[in-house]
């Protein structure tokens, strides 16, 4: 098995609110630890901005199960999907797929050279 060779850069990069298409995947990476070398990676749908009454600035994004089930944002089963609600301006978690495999291979990294010491 072989993968492609790739030019990794030293930076993360997220996706802004702007970036986001209501309906598409995305990741939710988090690490649990503040050396980031314990990698969290979340499939979620995006499914818009502002979904409550007189929001502004606030973006939702759904559990992937659920939302493949047909499961919708104030339907009738939506008790049993996952809403996650957050800032428009705080999305330093949310990912295009290359985007966050790229940096769970800088994690990697970072967990080598914790064995190694170089």
């Amino acid at each position: 098995m072989h993968f492609d060779y790739r030019e990794l850069t030293a930076y993360s990069e997220p996706l802004s609110a702007e970036d986001l298409i209501e309906g598409d995947i995305y990741f939710f990476l988090t690490f649990a630890d503040d050396d980031m070398l314990l990698p969290s990676l979340e499939p979620v749908v995006f499914i818009g901005g502002n979904l409550g009454t007189n929001e502004t600035g606030t973006i939702y994004f759904q559990d992937i199960e659920s939302y493949q089930q047909g499961i919708r944002h104030n339907g009738s089963n939506s008790e049993v999907a996952v809403f996650y609600s957050g800032s428009a301006k705080e999305t330093g978690h949310v990912f295009e797929y290359e985007h966050a495999l790229e940096e769970l291979m800088r994690c990697s990294i970072r967990r080598k050279r914790m064995i190694t010491g170089s």
